[in-house]
């Protein structure tokens, strides 16, 4: 039994009597107990009253907005295709309750994505798990903590909040229903998990059935890395993926080439671009009145050679960076070399079956050092860590690792300070005298910086980690965003888990126990003194008293939940944004377009928030229902958010699952270690204090055999689409005949820098007749110089001028693309690839899935071209075209589209004698034009998907054809 001190005392010194102590004392006392003043009955009363009437207000708020500013709470309406578009919702203040009930889960795949699914189903479950726990709770812990207790909670006048805890029992026997406690939680617990496991793995199984998954390139594509030098081949890749599973049909197989320094050329352009879009945004202000003076910058220090150390002009410096970078870029691509292989290439197989029957068997095997995977969405690949080697990898692992647990361990201090002071800043005036008198004469506007600072400060930090975090795991070798995400969510998870719940919760504990120790030793031998300070007891006193922060900040959390509803985070800064500042058109366009939404950082905080209830789950009960009824709320605000508001960024296929059900394991093992160290604290006075600990012991074993069984039950199901594929006699027989099959499918997982258009400079339409005024050069691209490259032999020559290199030619484009006031919006440019790839959600949700394989032809879309798909062959240039040519775009594309299936219907059935008709569509270099929407000739689909523009591979490839 844990004997309760004299309110107030803590190790004989009389924390109420803080005049009469020492700022040593003082800091011991707060650091002891910060909680004494702040959380008791009355405070828990006042939270709750808070939380749910400011929820509720918020809510009424949103519910007034939300019909008038469709843009910002239901933008997915305006943009979504017809598939992937909500149901719609009525202008009525409560209007928008009845579709987010009546959609279910089908439909949410469908609407919203797998992974918008799968978040909703861990929100479901949190919910509906903690509910039955929530009943357990308060119909056996508490009851069974106000019997034990003998009513001594009573003497302390700090109402019923003290009963709910174990830390005045007397009874012994009410331990036992702590031990049951356990078992019941972790049944409870595992139920869930086992249930929600089989529900994930039929949607798992729904989705490979899926027309989106079948159509795709990737669901039948591997991606095989560190490949050895030997084997950095077309060919090498083929005898790698037979070496593993000999299968009917022989895959298409592409090593990866290296592109040099063409992704930080693009990077480069792109953050010039921006620069001058938004200097141009504030000298343009006022196009009628421009300032007497033009805006100046520094160059940076890799070109101050060519344009000095000072200040130069800003639109003349950029604008010339921008034209070079373009002609740079140009040449760089077409230098690039296809005989430059690098550790990295994909395999792509015409049926679905053979690539998952490989990718099983390759499972856990490394052959000739490579490791073979199924290949994600071309989008979803972080290029610049293929190349990686593993010994590399597993150096920048290394260090990631390492600087994450610096950062976790160094956050120990700034986040005791943070709670202990800058939470009560009277506290920070108890020892330190010269800030009291400062404090004591201005309480009204301390008391206001305290109310900001902490939730500002801690508030701030929780928006940079994940940012912190997102960059080291890309620079520690993640392959995938999706992966990159993952580890995001772990690693943010563990930090919250040591430092705000660990750290937090214990800190006091330890410090007390190592100061009565060491204050005792003096007397006493060492042993002795560890012994009688009495480890476990204060454990359970200092968890008991910290138990109520916990229950407060959880009902707090409500508050967060009606924020993200009201997106009041966005619509605050916005407003500040178009009100002080000066917001480029490019801007203002994604303002408009559908936010993203941060799995990461929402996983990391119900998982938190999951691991903080378990674990007080006997110390305070309270903390089950309240729980429950945060999910309960949250659960119907992020089904509307996910279903009108958010897009998934990067659709992973719901392979965030198993990394949640990995955390709630862990939360569960950890809930049951506290709980046994709280029986023992309570048990002290006992013979055996260990006897009731023991029978603590199976449980947390039991759910770890439970994750086993799940893991070898259910995980091959998740991840493949099967694991064996039945043999064709016949094709193997006689593999020629499949192989000339399969030469229609093609397996190019093109690197976005060789095709990706590159941005132009955005001003408002407003400021057009002044753009010839404040712009000294062309405003087209014509005429640009080599700037240094000057052996004509190494350059590919011009197919129209011959004698000149290809890299100087450049089409006649305004260097700025002047954006109408009313085409500042999302809808017009949401088939762009510069707001695609972070805005688009890979282009599912507009119905145009980025590897999407054509009905007839069974050759993917994206890489029909030379820019990557049909509609950017219209355009010449390697820049973005005008969305006001979108219609003509359209057309171009599907007239492309048509012709390249009558070719190979040509191909396939010969009706002449005309060579080209004998030639593969593929290899052919298509002549014809159309006119384009202003009267000029535009190219109709360009090159075929394997022919070059470099002359001396065009005569490699020619010997290749069928």
């Amino acid at each position: 039994m844990a004997a309760p001190q004299p309110s107030g005392t803590v190790d004989g010194i009389d924390c109420n009597n803080k005049a009469s102590l020492s700022g040593a004392d003082q800091l011991f006392c707060l650091i002891q107990d910060p909680f004494t003043a702040t959380f008791h009955t009355d405070a828990f009363w006042a939270s709750l009253g808070t939380s749910i009437g400011v929820m509720v207000l918020i809510t009424l708020c949103f519910s007034l907005l939300r019909p008038r500013h469709t843009i910002v709470y239901a933008p997915k309406l305006k943009y979504a295709d017809e598939k992937h578009q909500p149901p719609k919702i009525g202008k009525g203040l409560f209007e928008w309750i009845g579709p987010v009930v009546k959609t279910k889960e089908p439909a949410l795949v469908d609407k919203a994505g797998m992974d918008a699914a799968i978040f909703l189903r861990f929100t479901r479950m949190l919910r509906n798990m903690f509910l039955v726990l929530g009943i357990v709770g308060v119909a056996a812990l508490i009851p069974a903590n106000a019997v034990g207790t003998n009513y001594a909670w009573l003497k302390n006048k700090e109402g019923f909040l003290p009963a709910t805890t174990p830390q005045y029992l007397g009874k012994k026997g009410v331990l036992w229903v702590h031990v049951v406690g356990v078992w019941m939680i972790d049944l409870i617990v595992a139920f869930f998990l086992w249930r929600n496991y089989v529900a994930v793995s039929r949607l798992r199984r729904q989705y490979f059935d899926s027309p989106e998954y079948l159509m795709s390139l990737h669901s039948r594509t591997l991606m095989i890395t560190d490949i050895p030098a030997a084997n950095r081949t077309d060919e090498g890749i083929l005898r790698i993926t037979d070496s593993v599973e000999h299968t009917a049909g022989i895959p298409r197989a592409t090593i990866g080439r290296n592109v040099k320094e063409l992704p930080d050329l693009i990077e480069e352009h792109e953050e010039a671009v921006r620069d001058l879009e938004s200097i141009l945004a504030k000298y343009l202000k006022n196009p009628d009145s421009l300032p007497s003076k033009r805006p100046t910058i520094r160059p940076s220090k890799k070109y101050r050679k060519n344009n000095g150390d000072g200040n130069v002009d800003a639109i003349d410096y950029l604008t010339g960076r921008i034209r070079e970078l373009e002609v740079e870029v140009t040449h760089v691509r077409e230098s690039v070399d296809k005989r430059n292989a690098m550790p990295f290439g994909f395999a792509s197989y015409e049926r679905i079956e053979e690539a998952h029957t490989v990718a099983f068997a390759a499972k856990g095997k490394h052959p000739q050092g490579t490791r073979i995977e199924l290949a994600p969405k071309p989008s979803d690949l972080i290029w610049n860590n293929l190349p990686l080697t593993k010994k590399a990898r597993s150096w920048r692992r290394f260090w990631n690792n390492f600087w994450i647990v610096v950062l976790t361990l160094v956050w120990i201090a700034p986040n005791a300070l943070i709670a202990i002071f800058l939470s009560n800043l009277s506290n920070l005036a108890l020892v330190w005298p010269s800030f009291k008198r400062n404090f004591d004469g201005h309480t009204r506007t301390w008391s206001a910086v305290q109310g900001i600072a902490a939730p500002a400060l801690t508030s701030l930090i929780y928006l940079i980690l994940p940012i912190i975090f997102r960059r080291m795991s890309q620079r520690g070798g993640d392959t995938t965003k999706t992966s990159r995400e993952r580890h995001v969510t772990s690693k943010l998870f563990a930090f919250f888990v040591f430092n705000n719940l660990l750290v937090f919760s214990i800190f006091a504990v330890v410090y007390g126990f190592v100061a009565a120790v060491v204050k005792n030793k003096k007397q006493e031998g060492a042993w002795e003194a560890i012994v009688k300070g009495q480890f476990f007891v204060k454990l359970l006193v200092g968890l008991s008293s910290v138990s109520y922060f916990w229950v407060v900040w959880l009902l707090q959390r409500q508050l967060g939940a009606a924020a993200d509803l009201a997106q009041m985070i966005s619509l605050v800064w916005i407003w500040f944004c178009r009100t002080f500042l000066h917001p480029t058109p490019r801007q203002e366009i994604e303002w408009t377009a559908p936010p993203p939404f941060d799995y990461a950082v929402y996983y990391n905080y119900f998982l938190f928030y999951a691991t903080v209830a378990l674990c007080f789950a006997t110390l305070q009960p309270l903390v089950l229902p309240v729980t429950a009824i945060y999910f309960a709320i949250d659960y119907w605000l992020k089904k509307y958010l996910l279903l009108y508001v958010f897009i998934t960024k990067h659709e992973s296929g719901g392979q965030y699952w198993r990394i949640l059900f990995n955390r709630l394991i862990f939360a569960v093992v950890l809930s049951n270690i506290v709980i046994g160290l709280v029986i023992r604290g309570a048990d002290e006075q006992a013979a055996n204090p260990w006897l009731k600990v023991f029978f603590v012991i199976p449980p947390p074993i039991l759910i770890l055999g439970m994750k086993w069984y799940c893991r070898r039950a259910f995980d091959p199901q998740i991840t493949y689409y099967t694991k064996a594929t039945l043999k064709d006699p016949e094709a193997l027989a006689d593999p020629g005949k499949k192989v000339r099959k399969n030469d229609r499918v093609a397996s190019r997982f093109g690197h976005p820098a060789l095709y990706k258009p590159l941005m132009i400079p955005k001003v408002h339409e407003k400021a057009k007749h002044v753009l010839s005024q404040i712009y000294r050069g062309r405003l087209d691209s014509e005429g640009v110089s080599n700037f240094g490259y000057s052996d004509i032999a190494m350059d590919p020559m011009s197919q129209t001028r011959p004698g000149k290199t290809a890299r100087v030619e450049a089409p006649k484009r305004d260097m700025f693309e002047v954006v109408p006031e009313s085409q500042l919006d999302f809808k017009y440019f949401q088939n762009r690839a510069e707001f695609a790839d972070t805005l688009g959600g890979n282009g599912e949700l507009y119905g145009k899935p980025e590897d999407l394989i054509s009905e007839r032809s069974t050759t993917p879309r994206s890489f029909m071209g030379r820019n990557g798909g049909y509609g950017s062959d219209s355009n010449p240039s390697s820049r973005a075209s005008s969305p006001g040519g979108g219609r003509g775009s359209q057309e171009r594309s599907e007239s492309a589209q048509r012709r390249y299936h009558d070719d190979m219907r040509d191909y396939n059935n010969p009706g002449g004698d005309d060579a080209q008709y004998r030639q593969h569509p593929a290899y052919r270099d298509h002549a014809r034009e159309v006119s384009g929407d202003l009267g000029q000739p535009q190219p109709e689909y360009g090159r075929g998907v394997y022919r070059h523009q470099n002359e001396s591979e065009s005569n490699l490839l020619r010997g290749a054809q069928p």
